[in-house]
């Protein structure tokens, strides 16, 4: 495995990841091109081939964000988990061959079928749950029907923003893009966004999928209220069945905004998706009590595999 001929993500490389991913089809929400090239710069990603599979890595993805597991003043490899039709055998190979390794976003299956190996304790190996980047599972047509109890309040929001606002809502097309960013800037300024890496890093992966929506191909919807922008979201098919939402922003001054955007773009987006995936909530408490008043039928968990340091 040779890592000096990794290279850069650029849109080029496209059809390269469409093709793994068509071939094994992802559960995860970060394996789209899309999200893996907004995100590029931000993680540092870096990417080859290998023995049939598509293998993305950083050595910095984590400098900013928490030490390694096993913390020491080493470099540190941060691999994502192998796309192709062997991911467990190309992990072990990886700490076989490198020292200093962890792998991140890690679906459960990979795990529960490297922890019944051998090898795996043999190489003091362990899987560590993320629960922060666990993938919020929905059933489409439940929460865009929004019937039943548990889903008052949400309905409640949505039938607010019908009755209180003249709306115009579009399917996202280039002509569209600049009045996204202008809610994308407004949104920030409200979040003091230049104060937050996160949130900074969070509208530069914005501006990097909407400057290049035409080539990276995905879908969005706009919802306006008087010509302003009241919210917008886009995303894109993860796999045969299921929509992937990467981004869904609204203003606050328009009560029931982010229900509204949620439930047009559903209707009119991807019909014949059966669930949506509305990846993770970071650890971010608001975040997931929105995310979970959404009543997720699953969860997509993910771990982080590393090496016991005793």
């Amino acid at each position: 495995m040779d890592l000096a001929n990794a290279k850069k993500i650029t849109l080029q490389d496209k059809q390269l990841f469409n093709g793994f991913f068509q071939k094994y089809p992802p559960q995860n929400s970060e394996f789209t091109f899309t999200n893996l090239f907004m995100w590029r710069t931000y993680y540092n990603f870096l990417h080859f081939e290998y023995k049939e599979h598509l293998l993305l890595f950083s050595y910095d993805y984590l400098k900013t964000r928490r030490e390694p597991i096993n913390s020491d003043s080493k470099q540190y490899l941060y691999f994502f988990p192998p796309i192709g039709p062997n991911p467990d055998q190309i992990i072990l190979e990886t700490f076989k061959q490198f020292d200093n390794v962890e792998f991140h976003r890690v679906p459960n299956d990979i795990c529960e079928t490297l922890s019944s190996k051998k090898v795996f304790t043999d190489l003091k190996l362990a899987c560590l749950e993320d629960r922060n980047n666990w993938d919020y599972v929905h059933e489409k047509e439940e929460i865009l029907n929004l019937a039943g109890n548990k889903y008052r309040q949400n309905r409640r929001w949505l039938q607010k923003f019908l009755d209180n606002y003249e709306y115009d809502f579009q399917l996202l097309t280039p002509d569209l893009i600049d009045k996204c960013k202008e809610l994308q800037l407004e949104w920030c300024e409200v979040r003091a966004c230049t104060e937050d890496e996160s949130l900074e890093a969070e509208q530069e992966a914005i501006y990097e999928a909407l400057d290049n929506f035409t080539s990276l191909g995905f879908s969005g919807g706009i919802l306006c209220v008087d010509k302003k922008c009241a919210a917008y979201t886009f995303g894109e098919m993860l796999n045969e069945d299921t929509l992937v939402i990467h981004i869904e922003k609204a203003h606050l001054e328009f009560e029931g905004a982010y229900q509204a955007i949620n439930n047009m773009f559903l209707k009119n987006c991807c019909v014949n998706a059966k669930y949506v995936n509305r990846e993770q909530d970071l650890g971010i408490e608001g975040l997931r009590r929105a995310k979970e008043s959404y009543k997720p039928i699953r969860m997509v968990k993910k771990s982080i595999i590393y090496q016991k340091s005793q």
